[in-house]
């Protein structure tokens, strides 16, 4: 039995080296009559085929690729010279051969964030442009889920909040996006974050007069506290509330970041929403808070607009009349409802066909604020509009 089973392995062994070896010299010899042939005078030189400039998907096409450039009669009789080995020439030629399709081979995305994740770490001389590439590797690296997840693993998570505090904004920026990236829609890489202490920071680079900084700090901030309890009563503890308020009441704030913050606003009321149990965060009823909000309504953007309303949607439909009483008696919200009404009303008439049926659907998420406001209260808004 255990004669038998020897014979198999080295049958079994001899057909690896076999294949592995006639792969490499087909390979091999074919490539050198491709470039005679190529350096030679012809009247149709061109060449044609996928894997024509060397470069294979898969070692399948390899050697469909050798095979078809090789000569029948040599890879006879290269056959017959491999079978001639003895056990160790045939063991040291399948080492050499294996060591050479490991260098071929590509590495893996863990080999490639482990690289990555070394320069930062190690590399205390590392050029900033050594920097941002490596964190522009991870930035795409992690955005498949399974990534993102083997980060802290790979004690990379620590490393990337560490540049954070980098004197160079624009390598903050980066280490922002890159969690901002890892960390969407995915609990426990938020988790993780969150308990290695990033958000203030990152809620601090929202203030930065770097606007791209602050944009990415921002666009990390929501990432990381979306559908995350524990990260939006974080959120709360670091005053996140007059964050949003201070970006959304300032006339000289880039829209951009605009956008991102009422956006987030509207989704940490949505939050809400979904978490009836618990109580409505205090600066969903601020008035400053709504009183910023409501003002967005003004805007000649109406991606802006559009944003700003569908957040005053969410904040209505939370249990308490509270927001929807400031909404209406403090912040004016039936005088801009009706501005925009009369807004909408214009530019569905003078524009374009695209435009017109985006000014239609925002007339439409318009009235649904509209009506929802005076249900709330109790009142009508058609007898309203009439008195």
């Amino acid at each position: 039995m255990g004669r038998r089973n020897l014979g198999c392995s080295r049958a079994s062994s001899l057909l690896l080296t076999l294949l592995l070896f006639l792969l490499l010299l087909l390979l091999l010899m074919a490539k050198a009559e491709q470039l005679l042939i190529d350096n030679s005078p012809s009247p149709s030189s061109s060449s044609s085929g996928d894997d024509s400039d060397g470069g294979f998907s898969s070692l399948d096409g390899m050697l469909q690729w050798a095979i078809g450039h090789s000569d029948p009669a040599k890879l006879k009789e290269a056959a017959r010279d491999v079978r001639t080995l003895s056990s160790d020439e045939l063991e040291k030629r399948q080492i050499e051969i294996k060591e050479l399709m490991e260098e071929l081979k590509m590495p893996s995305d863990a080999e490639l964030m482990r690289i990555a994740i070394g320069d930062l770490k190690y590399n205390s001389s590392l050029s900033l442009e050594d920097r941002h590439r490596a964190l522009h590797e991870l930035l795409i690296l992690v955005e498949p889920i399974h990534n993102a997840n083997d980060l802290n693993k790979l004690g990379g998570l620590f490393v990337i909040i560490d540049q954070l505090n980098h004197p160079d904004p624009d390598t903050r920026k980066l280490a922002a996006w890159v969690l901002g990236k890892a960390s969407q829609n995915n609990p426990t890489l938020q988790n993780q974050v969150l308990q290695l202490g990033a958000l203030p920071k990152l809620m601090e680079m929202v203030k930065s007069e770097v606007l791209e900084e602050a944009n990415k700090g921002l666009y990390a901030v929501s990432a990381l506290i979306r559908n995350n309890l524990d990260g939006q009563r974080l959120f709360h503890a670091e005053a996140g509330g007059f964050l949003l308020q201070d970006i959304l009441s300032n006339s000289s704030t880039d829209i951009r970041l605009q956008k991102k913050a009422v956006f987030l606003v509207g989704d940490l009321a949505e939050s809400q929403l979904e978490n009836t149990d618990k109580d409505v965060a205090p600066f969903l009823s601020s008035r400053a808070l709504l009183k910023s909000v409501v003002d967005l309504t003004v805007s000649s953007d109406l991606d802006l607009q559009e944003k700003a309303l569908m957040t005053i949607k969410n904040v209505l439909q939370l249990r308490t009349t509270e927001a929807a009483a400031v909404l209406k008696e403090v912040c004016g919200l039936d005088v801009a409802l009706e501005r925009i009404r009369k807004q909408l009303k214009d530019l569905i008439l003078m524009a374009e066909e695209d435009q017109k049926d985006y000014a239609l659907d925002l007339e439409s998420l318009r009235s649904q604020v509209e009506a929802m406001v005076h249900s709330k209260l109790g009142n009508n808004p058609q007898n309203a509009r009439e008195l």
